[in-house]
């Protein structure tokens, strides 16, 4: 079945999400969170998100406001369905859900050699604003993370 066809939709992550998401996220990251990061999220009242795809769970992201700030904690897609948009819808959703949270600046932190992500960002309008020195563990040593901000219309 081609997945263009299929509409894939946004649905709040739940408790039963969690192990799929955690599965996920640990496909996709080297030092991934951990199944408790995204039960306590949603124990603190995170806005978390699923992307849903003909049933199955293509997507998430976890976002923290705060006043009229909002903070993009982790986003991640499945690799099957890198390069098909569906990094954009989840950025664009989360974008929404802070907007609507109240937040007029978006802040998230992204590894410089996660240059897919970087140029995501960058198309969005997001700009560096900062650095953080040794914040991501990696194989050797840790790598610094860019600091990201988006004013929110």
């Amino acid at each position: 079945m081609n997945d263009l066809k299929i509409a894939a939709e946004f649905f709040p992550m739940n408790e039963r999400d969690l192990d799929a998401v955690a599965a996920l996220e640990a496909s996709l990251q080297a030092f991934p969170w951990m199944r408790v990061n995204f039960e306590d999220s949603l124990n603190a009242g995170y806005s978390l998100w699923v992307l849903r795809l003909g049933g199955d769970l293509i997507g998430f992201s976890v976002l923290m406001s705060v006043i009229d700030e909002a903070h993009l904690l982790t986003i991640g897609i499945c690799r099957r369905y890198q390069g098909r948009g569906y990094g954009a819808r989840m950025l664009r959703h989360a974008m929404e859900c802070a907007r609507l949270s109240g937040a007029t600046k978006l802040f998230l932190e992204v590894r410089p050699s996660n240059e897919r992500a970087v140029e995501l960002y960058r198309h969005f309008g997001f700009k560096q604003v900062g650095l953080r020195k040794g914040y991501y563990p990696a194989v050797i040593g840790r790598e610094d993370a860019l600091i990201f901000d988006k004013e929110l219309a």
